[in-house]
């Protein structure tokens, strides 16, 4: 794996770009193979700095040139990362991009938590090379349920093909709609062709969707479509022909609202997923069924038990209860869910997309979701974050997206997915 993803780094310009500013700076340090070192270790056995010193590079790998690093080239090689990261970022970008052809129209962004194993949030900023550096580790909405933790937030944005265009690491308090504003200040002047905002439905709303137009111009924002009422009431039920725009998804456009109000939805129908949700709550209807059977055969816990089922959300969207407190299913609520099966929403506010590029554009975003298990869970495990300093923790996620960016280059080069090509070069 290590030469492979050697080849990888030198034709992506990632090592001629790092022994460029070396030189500029009279650098004699081996930055270049330290950092090179800690992306391949994240890509093969993601662990600290000081496993991929002491375990890694001393016995798992052949690597005669790198027996010389120590664990203090590869902590100055982060901070030689960070010094240089925007001009890295954007030259990086853009080789890759002109390499694989990538198609730089569509920027899909999204942001997650990572937390950290402290318990203290940081206080004070940090002041390094001319620069300040805010606190970065705080509490907040953590979207995986440890909000215990002090955690940072991470910003990525990425091509329609899943190339990393750039990374932000903010404060763990930060919202997600306050990150628009870096997204379009740290991207300007990077010559992208057009750049169409895609964000999930956790960005949906009209302060949102006012601030992404000043901010970006073009958004495409999915619908959160039970929660939006002019989208059950008008949207979803506005009779329309669905036009087939691939094997399992077809389209329907709706206009609403005039003037500076007007919207554009697009109504997506995928019909294999329609079918699995009607099955799906066919065999919850049943368990309901069973449920309510055994309430009218023990009379004395039912109102409890009744307590508990209206309370539950796997159950209670589907039931109603009487005056008497007997619980029976509510058809019209079974009518409802049903509406919504294999269908999702989304609006924006670019006349120039067609629907289909629209509703494609939109599923794409399953390949930053993608990327996010990546970095966190199955992959690259860039949490939990162990560096105190916040320069390194930045330095940290940068290194981590180097890493993404190879597996991605990989992954479109082979036509495969990294694991299958990992898998192949363990052997």
């Amino acid at each position: 794996m290590l030469y492979a993803a050697r080849a990888l780094w030198e034709e992506l310009g990632i090592g001629p770009l790092l022994r460029a500013k070396m030189q500029q700076n009279g650098c004699q340090a081996p930055h270049d193979m330290a950092l090179l070192a800690m992306t391949v270790h994240r890509l093969a056995r993601p662990g600290s700095k000081l496993a991929c010193d002491e375990q890694w590079l001393a016995d798992d790998v052949y690597w005669p040139e790198a027996h010389a690093l120590v664990l203090e080239h590869l902590y100055r090689a982060l901070d030689f990362l960070l010094g240089h990261i925007e001009a890295l970022e954007q030259e990086i970008f853009f080789r890759t991009a002109d390499l694989f052809n990538a198609d730089v129209d569509l920027i899909f962004w999204d942001t997650t938590t990572l937390y950290c194993e402290i318990d203290d949030e940081d206080e004070d900023s940090e002041q390094w090379q001319a620069r300040m550096i805010p606190a970065l580790r705080k509490r907040g909405h953590n979207k995986e349920g440890r909000d215990n933790n002090p955690q940072v937030v991470v910003g990525l944005a990425l091509t329609r093909d899943g190339l990393p265009v750039r990374s932000w690491v903010f404060p763990g308090n930060t919202a997600d709609v306050t990150t628009i504003s870096h997204l379009k200040d740290d991207l300007r002047g990077w010559r992208l062709n057009r750049c169409v905002f895609v964000g999930d439905s956790g960005m949906f709303s009209e302060a949102n969707r006012q601030r992404l137009s000043r901010a970006l111009g073009r958004y495409i924002l999915a619908v959160p479509m039970r929660k939006v009422t002019e989208v059950s009431l008008d949207v979803l039920t506005r009779p329309g022909r669905y036009r087939d725009v691939a094997p399992n998804l077809r389209v329907k456009e709706v206009y609403g609202g005039e003037g500076e109000r007007r919207r554009r939805d697009v109504v997506c129908h995928n019909r294999d997923e329609a079918a699995r949700e009607q099955a799906h709550r066919a065999r919850l209807l049943e368990v309901v069924r069973a449920e309510l059977a055994a309430l009218d055969v023990r009379q004395a816990d039912h109102p409890k038990k009744a307590c508990e089922l209206m309370a539950s959300r796997r159950f209670g969207r589907y039931l109603r209860m009487d005056a008497r407190g007997r619980l029976s299913i509510d058809t019209t609520k079974v009518a409802a869910e049903a509406k919504y099966d294999g269908k999702f929403v989304v609006t924006t506010n670019d006349d120039t997309l067609d629907a289909a590029d629209v509703a494609l554009g939109y599923r794409s975003m399953t390949l930053i979701e993608g990327c996010f298990r990546r970095m966190k869970t199955t992959g690259l495990q860039t949490r939990p974050i162990y560096h105190w300093r916040s320069r390194r923790i930045i330095a940290h996620v940068k290194l981590c997206v180097l890493a993404l960016l190879l597996e991605r280059a990989a992954e479109i080069r082979c036509q495969q997915t990294w694991r299958t090509i990992r898998h192949t070069l363990d052997q």
